[in-house]
C-alpha cells in the first residue's frame, strides 16, 4: 500500500481548517499555524496518525470482525458507501438512530421485519393481499431500507467504528464510548480529538480529504482481508497434509480389533485351564460339568456350591 506524502494531502486540501473563532483548544498539538484567520493542521502529525489508525484497522479486518463506517454528512455519503462496500462493512449514512448500538436487539428486530417484508415480495405472497396493504408495506420497507440497508447484515456488534465528522456524529460517539467500541474519527479544528480513540486530524468538509483519507484506511482493511484469506488457505493445506500423512495406517481401534483376533485364535481347552486361569485347574470348570462346581450347575452337589466328589480325611 503506498504511503500517503504531503503532496498528496496538500492537493486534497487536507490542512485547512476552520476560523480561528471556532477552534477547538485541544486542537492546539495538531494545528501548523494561522493565516489569515484560518488554522492550518500539521500534516506530519496527520500521516502519523493516519498510519497509526491503517494498522489498527488492518488487524481488526484481519480478525475477521466488522468496523462500522458512520457518515451522514452530504458530501461523505456517497464515499463512504463505496468505501464500506468495497470491503463488505456495514455503513450509516442517511440518520443514525437513537440506540443503534445501545439498544441493538430493537434496531434487529426492524431489520428482521425489513427482511421479512422483502420475503414476502420475492415468494408471491404479495399476490394474495390487497393492494392497500401491498403499498403500506412497501412503503414500511423503503423506510427501513433507507435507515437500515447498510447495516442489514450486521448480526452482533462492530468491533470498531469510523467517522468522517466526530461532532457531526456525537451521538454515535457517545453510544459507542458507553459499550467500549474503538472509535476512529477525522477531527477538524473545531473538534475535541480527546474524545475518540484514534483521531485523524484533517479537514472532514472538503469531499477530495475526505475520500484520500478514508480511501486509505479502506485500503488498509483490503489488505488485512486478504492477509486473512492466505492465513485460512494455509491451515487448510495444513489440513490436508495431516490426513494424507496418516493414510495407510490403521486407526487405535483396528489395530485393537487385529489384536482380539489374534487372541482369538486357538481356543480355550475346558479341561486345561479354568475360568480364573489357574494352572492345573482341570476339575475346577466354572461352567457346567466337572468335578466341582462353580458358579453354574454342579456334578455332585446340586447347589453348585461346593466340590462333588471330595471326601474328608
Amino acid at each position: 500500500m503506498e504511503k500517503l506524502t504531503h503532496t498528496d494531502l496538500l492537493d486534497a486540501g487536507v490542512h485547512f481548517g476552520h476560523l480561528r473563532k471556532k477552534w477547538n483548544p485541544k486542537m492546539l498539538p495538531y494545528i501548523f499555524m494561522e493565516k489569515k484567520g484560518i488554522h492550518l493542521i500539521d500534516l506530519n502529525k496527520t500521516i502519523e496518525a493516519t498510519e497509526a489508525a491503517a494498522a489498527a484497522l488492518r488487524s481488526i479486518a484481519r480478525s475477521g470482525k466488522k468496523i462500522l463506517f458512520v457518515a451522514t454528512k452530504k458530501q461523505a455519503k456517497s464515499i463512504v458507501v463505496d468505501a464500506a462496500t468495497r470491503v463488505n462493512m456495514p455503513f450509516v449514512t442517511e440518520r443514525w438512530l437513537g440506540g443503534m448500538l445501545t439498544n441493538f436487539s430493537t434496531i434487529r428486530k426492524s431489520i428482521k421485519k425489513m427482511q421479512s417484508i422483502e420475503k414476502m415480495m420475492n415468494d408471491g405472497t404479495f399476490e394474495n393481499i390487497t393492494k392497500k396493504e401491498r403499498l403500506q408495506l412497501e412503503r414500511e420497507r423503503a423506510k427501513l431500507e433507507k435507515v437500515l440497508g447498510g447495516i442489514a447484515q450486521l448480526g452482533r456488534l462492530p468491533a470498531a467504528i469510523y467517522m468522517v465528522d466526530i461532532t457531526h456524529e456525537h451521538i454515535a460517539l457517545a453510544e459507542a464510548k458507553r459499550l467500549n467500541i474503538p472509535t476512529f474519527g477525522m477531527v477538524d479544528t473545531n473538534s475535541d480529538p480527546t474524545t475518540v480513540d484514534f483521531a485523524i486530524p484533517a479537514n472532514d468538509d472538503a469531499t477530495k480529504s475526505i475520500s484520500i483519507i478514508t480511501n486509505y484506511l479502506t485500503n488498509a482493511m483490503v489488505e488485512g482481508l486478504g492477509e486473512r484469506k492466505k492465513d485460512k488457505d494455509v491451515a487448510a493445506e495444513g489440513g490436508d497434509e495431516g490426513e494424507d500423512s496418516h493414510e495407510g495406517k490403521g486407526t487405535f481401534a483396528e489395530v485393537e480389533e487385529g489384536g482380539e483376533g489374534e487372541k482369538k485364535k486357538g481356543p480355550r481347552g475346558a479341561g486345561s485351564r479354568g475360568v480364573g486361569n489357574k494352572p492345573g485347574g482341570g476339575n475346577r470348570a466354572g461352567g457346567v460339568g466337572g468335578s466341582r462346581g462353580g458358579t453354574g450347575t454342579g456334578a455332585s452337589r446340586p447347589t453348585g456350591a461346593g466340590g462333588g466328589n471330595r471326601t474328608r480325611k
